[in-house]
């Protein structure tokens, strides 16, 4: 029996977020999801919509066997094919649903990385299309968060079907205010760190791509970042956990780093020259993410927050950084992580994870969640 609450996150995605029109095609690639009626769920909602569903279903206990022992002929046969699949699609759903978020841990680095690079075209032609990502409730991302399934997965609901709409109208002054800025400067802990946005960018994500949403993103002028940052929020990336992350800059490149994972911070700082350089510097606006998860689809939408991302930058907002890797790293501004300060052309923008500026007020929680509060819901 399909969940209520699924059809409903479904009819978001295919009607809201990726507005499906009759005859379009559309991938849904279920990674690591066990659960089948979710995927079908999605498949009606295409029907309903007059589009054509294709589904792709991956086992990551499967591909880690592939990576493992595959040769970089195999690796780029497969990239070969699934691009040719995904040039057939008009749009992407992909539901990830991770039953061990450490199932790629033991996979040697040098097979991991010529797997990476081998499916790097798959997935820029996936960005150029009309995509949307999100977490099936799996148990193994409440147990990240600290949390039951149930509180989990009601919470996952309610974020991903918050209304994005009045999401999208609070955005636009924080967008237009992000293009007229040259100078960012970022004070916190352990942290101060300056870079150029000049002429580059900003990118409202209000329930498009990613759910849950709620970020501003554009990319620093890429030889422009200078000083040092400490992430107060742990992150993971490539199934290994890091926390303190600090980095130290000069100009635009990491010739610091430290964390209690060094070796294996160093492996993915090395994996090509663009991996230590950023690709993405965003700002976190969504009223109900308000802690941390332990999950960067989660935590870099944090109220309050800004985070970075090192490696390859984004198509639609592109500093001339490339790279096979993509991380996005979260600092938390919010007092009750330790506090700090934006600064737009030396004017303060964000104190204490709260906007200061009138033309950005709008999307303090308080404001932004208004009179629905928690029951805001997108009316599809």
């Amino acid at each position: 029996m399909i969940d209520p609450r699924m059809t409903r996150l479904a009819r978001t995605v295919i009607t809201y977020s990726l507005n499906v029109r009759p005859g379009e095609k559309v991938l849904i690639s279920a990674l690591d999801v066990k659960d089948m009626n979710a995927v079908s769920a999605f498949v009606e909602e295409v029907h309903a919509a007059g589009g054509l569903a294709f589904v792709d279903i991956t086992d990551y206990s499967v591909l880690r066997k592939l990576q493992i022992g595959g040769t970089d002929a195999q690796f780029e046969a497969e990239a070969a094919y699934k691009l040719a699949r995904v040039k057939e699609m008009d749009a992407v759903v992909q539901m990830l649903g991770e039953e061990n978020v450490a199932e790629y841990a033991d996979i040697p680095a040098e097979r991991r990385n010529a797997y990476l690079r081998a499916m790097r075209p798959v997935t820029e032609e996936t960005h150029r299309k009309r995509w949307t990502l999100f977490n099936y409730p799996a148990k193994s991302y409440a147990q990240l968060a600290g949390m039951s399934t149930e509180a989990y997965t009601d919470f996952l609901f309610r974020t991903c079907t918050m209304d994005y709409r009045r999401m999208s109208e609070a955005m636009k002054p924080l967008a237009a205010l992000m293009e007229r800025t040259d100078r960012v400067r970022v004070v916190a802990p352990g942290t101060d760190l300056s870079f150029s946005i000049k002429g580059l960018p900003a990118i409202p994500c209000d329930g498009k791509v990613n759910l849950p949403d709620g970020e501003v993103f554009t990319a620093p002028v890429r030889e422009s970042v200078n000083g040092m940052i400490v992430f107060n929020a742990p992150t993971s990336y490539r199934g290994h956990r890091f926390n303190r992350l600090s980095l130290t800059f000069r100009d635009g490149r990491v010739v610091e780093a430290s964390s209690d994972n060094d070796a294996k911070l160093l492996e993915i700082l090395d994996v090509d020259d663009g991996a230590r350089y950023v690709g993405e510097f965003a700002i976190g606006v969504n009223p109900y993410v308000d802690r941390i998860m332990n999950d960067v689809g989660f935590d870099e939408k944090i109220s309050g927050s800004v985070h970075f991302a090192l490696g390859n930058a984004y198509e639609e907002c592109d500093n001339g950084n490339e790279s096979a890797n993509h991380w996005d790293i979260v600092l938390l501004l919010r007092t009750e992580h330790g506090g700090g300060e934006l600064y737009f052309d030396d004017a303060l923008i964000m104190k204490d994870g709260r906007f200061v500026v009138d033309e950005l007020l709008d999307l303090n929680p308080e404001r932004l969640t208004g009179e629905e509060g928690a029951a805001a819901f997108v009316r599809v």
